[in-house]
């Protein structure tokens, strides 16, 4: 792929490649050192604000699996981007009123946090038979209402929700660590609501968890799933 037209010279010679071997490389290590298999793992690589041809370098380098907080952009990314054959995961806030357009080009919605997201999801007289995506229920580790996910103890309630629309295929729990709390025990509080969750939907076995600074706490404590940005990307550019 070094010779591949198709990409631009720069994400190439700024470090990309040895920034995403060395998070592959830690990821391997945590998995070793928690008697986990690194083949059980999903690194999801978020790339906001960055351009395309990033997304498509990091294709080449061996990424399938790109992450995207943003509607607009994440469109418009695997529109262009149609033919590496991605896996789309959109992990910011979404507004229920974008949820169908998020359906067209994502495969998976990792925040489900509010009972409005998940029924738009749901099939309409316009649209009775719609496509079936992943979806993950975001839970708000902290006391703060107005961070997204739901709280904990309201956990089984909306994951019963997502299994009743009959168009998501509930894969299990997400979350962000508190910025005060150290980020194992909040993981370790995550994996323990996930067994809630694994215990009304027993295929729901999946935790999305760990970012750049605390994936290998996330992969101690259960995590499936890893959104990983600045670490692999660089710094952001600034918003468009």
């Amino acid at each position: 792929m070094a010779g591949d037209p198709r990409l631009p010279s720069s994400p190439r010679d700024d470090g990309l490649e040895a920034r995403l071997a060395s998070v592959r490389s830690g990821i391997a290590d945590a998995a070793r050192a928690a008697g986990r298999s690194v083949d059980d793992l999903t690194l999801i690589v978020v790339t906001k604000y960055h351009p395309a041809s990033l997304v498509r370098a990091l294709a080449a380098l061996g990424v399938t699996d790109v992450g995207e907080n943003r509607h607009q952009e994440a469109q418009s990314k695997a529109a262009e981007l149609a033919d590496l054959g991605l896996t789309w995961h959109f992990v910011g806030q979404l507004q229920s009123k974008k949820a169908r357009q998020v359906r067209r080009y994502a495969h998976v919605v990792q925040s489900l946090d509010r009972t409005s997201v998940v029924d738009a999801f749901a099939p309409t007289e316009a649209e009775p038979d719609p496509p079936v995506i992943d979806g993950f229920v975001q839970v708000n580790l902290t006391d703060d209402p107005g961070r997204g996910g739901v709280q904990p103890d309201e956990v089984e309630t909306m994951a019963t929700r997502v299994l009743e629309t009959g168009t998501i295929r509930l894969r299990g729990v997400m979350a962000v660590a508190p910025l005060d709390e150290e980020p194992r025990a909040a993981f370790a509080r995550l994996r323990q609501i996930s067994d809630r969750v694994v215990a009304l939907e027993p295929g729901a076995t999946d935790i999305s968890a760990g970012m750049s600074g605390d994936y290998a706490d996330a992969v101690f404590e259960g995590a499936t799933h890893l959104r990983i940005g600045t670490a692999i990307t660089g710094n952001r550019p600034a918003a468009p």
